[in-house]
């Protein structure tokens, strides 16, 4: 397994999702979402996998905008500039990704 978990510092399901690989002994590598981001083809590889939608964070008042932008490309483009838009914890394994949570898909890549 190749896990990256792409995160902010101050959110609770980050580090939750960190908390449930150290656990199981699983190594991971930690990224900074706001510090780093993401490179355009790791948000189109997530994207393919999870779906553009479920990808943004609507809670964030700036997502607002992404409604309004017609084409997926242009979206993207909006997310790679601003990754706080980004919902996290973004964990991927290879092509497999999930957004969130999700301990139940994880246990399926152990």
């Amino acid at each position: 397994m190749n896990i990256q978990i792409f995160g902010k510092s101050k959110c609770f399901d980050t580090k939750k999702a960190e908390r449930y690989f150290k656990e199981r002994g699983i190594k991971f590598q930690a990224v900074d979402l706001l510090r780093f981001g993401m490179s355009r083809g790791e948000l189109t590889s997530v994207a393919k996998a999870v779906g553009l939608e479920t990808l943004v964070d609507w809670k964030n008042a700036d997502s607002a905008l992404l409604k309004y932008l017609a084409y997926d490309t242009d979206k993207l483009e909006k997310l790679l500039e601003d990754p706080r838009l980004i919902r996290t914890p973004v964990v991927r394994n290879g092509r497999q990704a999930t957004v969130g949570y999700q301990p139940e898909i994880w246990k399926s890549w152990e």
